[in-house]
C-alpha cells in the first residue's frame, strides 16, 4: 500500500460534503477580505489581508491539492515551487529596495500642470 487514498471518502455524498465545506470556508474568507477592505485598520490592514490570504492558500493547498499526505515526489515538487517563488520575491524586493528615491537630486521627473509645452515636445 502506498498510503494514498486509503482514508479517502468513497461515496459521492461524502466527497461533495467535504468539498462544499471547503468552498463555504473559502467564500467566508472572501467575504471577510471584502468587508475588511472598507474597515480603516491603519497599519494592520496589510497584516490582516495577508493573514486571510494565507488561510485561503492553506485551505487550497491542503484540501484541493491533497498535500496533507502526499507522496514524496509531490512533496518535493511543492517544496521546489515554494523555493522558486521565495527566490523571485527576494529578487523583486532587492530590486525595489535598491532603487533611488525619485526625490533625490538628479532624478528626472515628468512635468505636470499648465506649463506643459503645447507643441508636442516631450515633457521631460
Amino acid at each position: 500500500m502506498s498510503g494514498l487514498g486509503e482514508a479517502a471518502p468513497t461515496g459521492a455524498a461524502a466527497i461533495w460534503r467535504g468539498r462544499l465545506a471547503v468552498w463555504a470556508a473559502l467564500l467566508a474568507l472572501l467575504g471577510a477580505t471584502l468587508a475588511l477592505a472598507y474597515v480603516p485598520l491603519g497599519r494592520f490592514g496589510l497584516v490582516v489581508a495577508l493573514g486571510i490570504a494565507a488561510a485561503k492558500a492553506l485551505l487550497v493547498v491542503l484540501l484541493f491539492m491533497h498535500l496533507r499526505k502526499p507522496d514524496p515526489l509531490l512533496r518535493l515538487t511543492a517544496f521546489a515551487s515554494l523555493v522558486f517563488v521565495a527566490f523571485l520575491l527576494t529578487l523583486t524586493f532587492a530590486d525595489v529596495l535598491t532603487r533611488a528615491a525619485p526625490t533625490q537630486p538628479g532624478t528626472v521627473l515628468p512635468r505636470s500642470g499648465p506649463d506643459l509645452p503645447a507643441t508636442g515636445q516631450r515633457a521631460f
